[in-house]
């Protein structure tokens, strides 16, 4: 299902070699201010670097519908952005030969054949785009103060050897993922509604959805399994309900306790790759070598703290709103 959310939906769509992608949004009130420009800065975060697959798109939000002389109107708004620059013969062959730790292979049996598998189809990274863009409407309804830093790539956790890891891996025609570490400031105590919708498992269900996640934790996250219970307890020192540590990631029982609260993210290596591997052809029924085509990102992650965080902004806009629209029923 290609939906999200209670009260803020979010529905993405479209295709990586399709004429565009892009995102509908339901549940937003009438009279904001909209514009296009609005949208510019967080977009721009998200196009690749010089690690970033040499695919250029300009990625220029289209306000199809839900918006009326600069302001939302109350209607779903429907946010488009065209795909311009695609080669889509370089994934012909991909379609029998299926590329490892991609969704190749089970689009194909998922949806007995009928699947676009051009550049990823669906599965494209491309349709992150709308989700960069629907957070920047919920940041206009709650927005949080949300900040991202790659803190590993690879083995690596010195940030001044970053450039020469991404550099040697780039020269191998391979690729690598790391760990990002998200951090959410100044949330309200109250956020998140046990036991289905809890403050965790909504962020996770909304971080997880992003196809390069493998992994989300919470504060020390699995350090804290090697800690006592006396070590791992936040102990509460003054009335506002900070904490001498924060092993918890500022949420207990489901819901936020007023401390940062602290996501650390698992992105995995692209799976697309220059390097040559032996995986199975299903046409021939053998194991051979496998030489990808295409235009690949080096590392995926560097592109990813933006999603990362709009993931988070959506999710808690929804939580939020959810939260008002209960406390209003009661």
């Amino acid at each position: 299902m290609n939906d999200f959310g209670k009260v803020f939906k979010v529905n993405i769509f479209g295709a990586s070699h399709e004429n565009e992608v892009g995102v509908l949004i339901d549940g937003i009130k009438a009279g904001i201010p909209l514009k296009v420009e609005d949208f510019l800065e967080q977009l721009s975060r998200r196009k690749p670097s010089t690690y970033g697959t040499p695919r250029k798109e300009e990625d220029l939000p289209i306000l199809a519908s839900g918006v009326y002389n600069g302001y939302t109107n109350g209607n779903p708004l429907l946010i488009m952005f065209k795909n311009n620059n695609t080669r889509s013969s370089d994934y012909e062959k991909l379609i029998n030969h299926p590329r490892p730790s991609h969704a190749d292979y089970v689009a194909l049996k998922k949806y007995h054949g009928y699947n676009d598998p051009r550049g990823g189809g669906a599965f494209s990274g491309r349709l992150t785009l709308g989700l960069v863009a629907a957070s920047v409407v919920a940041s206009k309804i709650f927005k949080i103060d949300i900040s991202s830093e790659i803190i590993s790539l690879g083995k690596e956790t010195d940030k001044d050897k970053f450039k020469s890891v991404l550099e040697d891996v780039k020269n191998k025609e391979d690729s690598i993922g790391g760990i990002i570490r998200l951090t959410i400031k100044n949330l309200p105590v109250g956020l998140g509604e046990p036991y289905f919708y809890s403050l965790e498992s909504v962020i996770s269900q909304a971080l997880f959805s992003v196809g390069a996640v493998k992994g989300v934790s919470f504060g020390s996250g699995f350090l804290g399994t090697k800690l006592l219970g006396s070590e791992f307890n936040d102990l509460i020192i003054d009335k506002s309900g900070k904490t001498a540590t924060n092993n918890n990631g500022g949420i207990n029982g489901g819901i936020s306790n007023g401390n940062d609260v602290i996501i650390n993210v698992a992105v995995k290596p692209t799976p697309s790759i220059g390097k040559a591997q032996m995986t199975y052809n299903f046409q021939d029924n053998k194991i051979e070598e496998l030489i990808i085509g295409g235009r690949h990102d080096t590392a995926i992650i560097l592109r990813m703290p933006v999603v990362l965080e709009s993931m988070c902004q959506i999710a808690l806009t929804d939580l939020y709103l959810l939260r008002k629209a209960i406390e209003n029923e009661n």
